[in-house]
Parts: C-alpha cells; sequence; structure tokens
C-alpha cells in the first residue's frame, strides 16, 4: 500500500496570478494597518480610559466605544490581535504567488476556510457596532472594508481555477462568473451602506452639513 503525497496545484493558465496576488497583499497590508491601529488605541485606552482617541469624531463614529465593548475582546483578548495575526496569511500567500509558489489543494481550502469566518466574524461585528453599540469605528470599518472582498472574489476564484475543487461542472460554473465575481462584495457593500444609512439617519447631515 502505497500513500500518495499532496500534489500542488497547477493553475490552468500556467502563469502567475498577478491581479489576485496582488490584491491578497494590498488587501492584507491595509488590514494589517487597520489591526495594528487599533492595538494601539487599546493601549491608550489602557493608559488613559478617559483619553479622546483621533478617530473620535462625533457622537456616530468613534472608536472608543467599540474598543471599550465586551464585543472588541470576544475571545478574551483584543479582537485586533486576530487582525494582526489573520491578515499577515494573504501577504504571504500573496508573495508566494508573485514568486512562482504553488500550493496543495487541502492548503487552498484551508485559506478560503479562514476567509469564511474572518467574512462571518467582520459581518457579527458589523451587526454588534451597527445594532448593538451604536457607533462607527473608522479603523474598524477599514477591515469590514478589506475582508469583503478577500472573501467573495477568492471563494469564486478558487472554485473558478479548480484550486479548490477539482474540474467539473461548479468550476466551470465558477469560471464563467469570475470576471463579474466583484458583484459579490459590492453587493455585500451596499448592503452595510444601506443599514448604516438607515440605523444612523442623521450621520451624513453630521459630517457633511
Amino acid at each position: 500500500m502505497t500513500v500518495e503525497t499532496p500534489r500542488a496545484v497547477t493553475l490552468p493558465t500556467g502563469r502567475t496570478p498577478f491581479v489576485a496576488a496582488v490584491l491578497l497583499v494590498v488587501a492584507g497590508l491595509g488590514g494589517l494597518v487597520g489591526s495594528f491601529a487599533l492595538t494601539l488605541d487599546k493601549f491608550r485606552l489602557l493608559e488613559n480610559p478617559g483619553a479622546a482617541l483621533g478617530c473620535d469624531v462625533n457622537p456616530f463614529v468613534g472608536c472608543s466605544p467599540v474598543i471599550n465593548s465586551w464585543q472588541a475582546s470576544l475571545f478574551g483578548f483584543p479582537n485586533p490581535i486576530l487582525g494582526l495575526i489573520g491578515f499577515a496569511a494573504p501577504v504571504a500567500v500573496g508573495l508566494g504567488l508573485l514568486a512562482g509558489a504553488r500550493f496543495a489543494r487541502w492548503f487552498w481550502v484551508v485559506f478560503d476556510l479562514g476567509l469564511l469566518l474572518a467574512w462571518v466574524f467582520v459581518t457579527w461585528l458589523f451587526t454588534q457596532t451597527v445594532f448593538v453599540i451604536g457607533a462607527l469605528c473608522p479603523w474598524c470599518m477599514l477591515v469590514w472594508l478589506l475582508t469583503i472582498p478577500l472573501f467573495w472574489v477568492f471563494t469564486v476564484w478558487g472554485l473558478a481555477r479548480g484550486v479548490t475543487v477539482p474540474e467539473g461542472p461548479l468550476q466551470r460554473a465558477a469560471a464563467r462568473f469570475l470576471p463579474y465575481s466583484w458583484v459579490l462584495p459590492v453587493l455585500n457593500y451596499i448592503v452595510v451602506a444601506t443599514t448604516i444609512v438607515v440605523v444612523f439617519p442623521l450621520l451624513l447631515p453630521t459630517l457633511f452639513g
């Protein structure tokens, strides 16, 4: 009985997926910036609980109410620590793709599962921020902004390129849809923006009045 070694998945084009790799790197670096800023703000509030943060703009937009909430430390430590760890993965994978690396299917499946969990988590944080805490954190919104396309676009990309599923009807359908995969994050953005405008009807007059 022989044990097969998992093989790296070869992309059908035989070329480095440049656009996908760049999106991974840029989104990952942006997420790291947002997570790092939130971590610093958490330290500032620990040193001085009454400190005014630079992102505390008005009663509707501010980091302090969010950072001081229990939701901001769901697992017993500040959520931004998860961001500092998690957003390093897209950067590493993107740089690997730019260098010509190829990964086994199990790796892509685990990677996409991680993106799914990240999307679920930020979606939950969004609902808590809007409906429970009642304040919008700019750095948190940056993290949402970057996590949404990472999940939607790369889920479709992985299916279309056959790196998360074998060749078949699902892969072919995803390949046809891939050029339009941007529609999914845009729809997600519309839902988020519409919810914010409905829940905070005075937000826009406050910002632009």
